[in-house]
């Protein structure tokens, strides 16, 4: 009896649908001012509401499933046409509301179900309301999902073509600069970091880091490199930028000379790469451009700084892996300390006459003085060309013959 009463109530209400979908339109206008008819036009919120409700009383009438897919396509479509989803979701409670008060109405009227019926078809009502909201918010998420992802590849794809240096012309520019969400003129500057691995970014939610700190910034991931398009609002930025990227490097990385012009963007991805080169191979060293003339210098010529290298430190090349890396550690850390014996050794751990008498070897077996400004900058150079190169695995002993070579 239960089901012939409801279903009569859902027939009668049925025949009606054209009549109550705009009737359910005008109470969502009404309560919803979001709902602007610009962005949502009256014929077809209307046309949504009539698909709900009939959706909604033919189910309730036991004729057909409830058909969700209709309520994620209105989900998606309101999600494209950037209505947010708590506006979206008012206009569904309103809808719920004026739907159970029309079947309230219904049943008063015309006395096809008592008292006792209505407490089911309530239930009916709440079950069919959250099928359909939850498919209606499953669409619309999908649909921000698939907007995102194709803003992403349109992001990377005009970073790219930024990169590469390919000839825009002003108005391909000036869109560029618009999606990437930048002006366009700079100061910009472009960041080269190596990626640990094929596949795998070298900064993880770059972005999102740099982004707090209020700096833009766009990236593209390629097999070998992750390169990222910063725009640098303030003189702080870069200095922000080098920060962010030292605290969440695992490989070198380099960042370019600041630049105003986007069209510039492919020469300063050639010095980003340079900077980049310019670091520590097994190290996650960060490398300005600007703030590391000696290192970019040595990594902007690898073939030539390999001779040099050759030249200027294979008598120290030539010992044992253990002597080796020991002077030229040494060497590495009294540069760092500004020529400071004293200081090199507090960092070394040891005594300053035992970094005076390295230095002393180090002199003795390259022929370059270290008090002498050219050969202080030829080992200089040096010794950033052997670091910047990756070195192969090593079966040469470990051990050191400092003290009978000194």
């Amino acid at each position: 009896m239960v089901d012939k009463q409801v279903n009569a109530l859902a027939t009668a209400l049925l025949e009606r649908v054209g009549e109550l979908a705009k009737e359910m339109a005008a109470r969502v206008r009404a309560f919803s001012r979001d709902y602007h008819y610009d962005v949502v036009p009256e014929e077809e919120l209307e046309e949504a509401c009539r698909i709900h409700l009939g959706n909604a009383l033919r189910a309730l009438s036991g004729q057909v499933p409830l058909d969700t897919e209709a309520a994620a396509r209105i989900g998606r479509r309101r999600a494209l046409q950037n209505v947010p989803l708590p506006t979206v979701m008012t206009a569904y409670r309103i809808g719920v509301k004026y739907f159970w008060e029309t079947v309230v109405a219904e049943a008063r009227t015309t006395s096809l179900v008592g008292s006792d019926v209505l407490v089911a078809v309530a239930s009916a009502v709440s079950e069919l309301q959250d099928s359909i909201t939850e498919a209606m918010v499953s669409g619309y998420h999908d649909a921000v999902a698939q907007r995102l992802v194709a803003g992403e590849h349109e992001r990377s794809a005009l970073v790219e073509a930024l990169l590469e240096g390919r000839s825009m012309g002003t108005d391909a520019v000036w869109s560029a600069a618009e999606v990437l969400g930048v002006p366009r003129n700079g100061p910009f500057a472009v960041v080269a970091a190596e990626v640990p691995q094929i596949g795998r970014q070298a900064l993880p939610e770059v972005a999102a880091l740099l982004s707090r700190r209020g700096i833009r910034s766009a990236w593209r991931l390629r097999p070998d490199l992750q390169l990222g398009l910063v725009y640098l609002r303030t003189s702080r930025d870069l200095e922000d930028l080098a920060e962010v990227l030292r605290h969440h490097a695992e490989r070198r990385v380099g960042v370019s000379p600041s630049y105003d012009d986007l069209c510039h963007t492919g020469d300063a991805l050639r010095f980003a790469k340079v900077a980049m080169r310019g670091g520590d191979a097994d190290s996650d060293a960060v490398t300005v451009f600007d703030d590391s003339p000696v290192a970019v210098s040595a990594a902007g010529a690898p073939d030539i700084m390999a001779r040099v290298a050759t030249n200027v430190l294979g008598p120290i090349e030539a010992l044992p892996v253990g002597d080796r890396e020991l002077l030229l550690d040494t060497l590495e850390v009294w540069f760092g300390c500004g020529g400071s014996a004293d200081e090199a050794a507090k960092r070394l751990y040891v005594h300053p006459n035992t970094v005076r008498m390295r230095l002393r070897r180090i002199a003795e077996r390259t022929g370059r003085s270290l008090t002498d400004p050219r050969g202080i900058t030829e080992l200089s150079l040096a010794l950033h060309a052997v670091r910047q190169t990756p070195k192969p695995p090593s079966s040469e002993s470990t051990g050191t013959t400092e003290a009978s070579d000194s």
